[in-house]
């Protein structure tokens, strides 16, 4: 995820903007049920500690072991049994790719998961972004042992951190382009940037905006679905269909683009192009203290919660499709 610390100066009209705030019961589901039994929290972490631990740096000053985080990615979504393809793109002559896998019936219009494989600078990154890259690929085998009832395509995204962030050859520019042009319609993109870090102490959740701490809790132990004006809906629809998929408190926030974070990852590239996006995230810089560091590794990061999750990721997709 890349970062910004600028406030937001000069709109005093933000502070008069409703934020639309979510809190649904629980099913009453707890991590026994069979949906769990998918989503392993051992194959999680090794998924995290092959692409923090082995296969860095993985920015894009090194190429060539950037590719081969692409290839891991490529050959675990195989194993699903999914329609695997790259999605090759040159920037200054050097190749990348991205890499996706569509799972589903050929329906006329496709719901998308996306998360980036790109590492910020020579730092482990298994938050940001091994932590999203093992859910795509957890969610990946979920859905090659289930059915779905519309189009899914999962994408594993290059190039999302500086120096190419808030460019258009951001790996998701050029996804979000293709789909575009290639006139293919969207129901909903899920961005899953940075969801593994949780805490149980108080007061370890940050706002860009201190009066939002009156809606949200000050301890870091929640997952945050974010979306912009105009997609509301959206962001209330996953969040209603991940709480009911799991005991993760789940929040949702609607708010301007121009909130610092809101609009800090790849979905905003879909936004560009005309499509509903939302991001889910542990809310990475406010809450993780380890973010663009040396020491956002493997060990920081609760499994069993990312377990959850990806669950309720699961369970959005679904939703998503009915």
């Amino acid at each position: 995820m890349e970062s910004t610390y600028s406030l937001v100066s000069g709109r005093w009209w933000l502070f008069f903007v409703p934020v639309w705030l979510l809190i649904l019961p629980l099913a009453g589901q707890s991590a026994d049920t069979p949906m769990t039994r998918l989503v392993d929290p051992e194959r999680l972490e090794a998924h995290v500690r092959m692409l923090s631990d082995t296969l860095v740096p993985s920015d894009a000053t090194h190429p060539q072991r950037l590719d081969r985080v692409g290839a891991y990615v490529r050959e675990e979504l195989v194993r699903t049994h999914a329609a695997v393809s790259d999605q090759p793109f040159q920037v200054d002559g050097i190749p990348y790719r991205n890499v996706v896998a569509r799972y589903g019936p050929d329906a006329q219009e496709c719901v998308v998961v996306g998360a980036h494989y790109d590492a910020a600078g020579p730092y482990p990154g298994a938050d940001d972004n091994a932590s999203g890259v093992a859910a795509l690929l957890e969610l990946a085998s979920a859905l090659g042992k289930t059915s779905v009832p519309t189009t899914v395509e999962l994408v594993a995204h290059t190039l999302e951190e500086a120096p190419f962030f808030g460019t258009a050859q951001m790996g998701s520019a050029v996804h979000a382009q293709a789909l575009r042009e290639r006139g293919v319609k969207v129901r909903a993109v899920f961005s899953l940037e940075m969801i593994g870090y949780f805490t149980d102490r108080e007061d370890t959740q940050k706002f860009p905006l201190p009066w939002l701490s009156w809606w949200y809790p000050s301890t870091g132990n929640f997952i945050a679905v974010v979306g912009k004006f105009g997609h509301g809906g959206l962001a209330r629809r996953v969040e209603r269909a991940m709480a009911q998929a799991s005991p993760l408190p789940v929040f949702s926030l609607t708010a301007p683009r121009s909130l610092p974070g809101v609009g800090l990852s790849d979905h905003a590239n879909y936004w560009e192009v005309g499509y509903p996006a939302v991001m889910i995230t542990d809310t990475a810089f406010y809450r993780n203290p380890h973010y663009h560091t040396r020491s956002d590794t493997a060990e920081t990061l609760d499994y069993r919660r990312m377990a959850l999750v990806v669950e309720g990721v699961y369970a959005a997709v679904k939703a998503m499709g009915e």
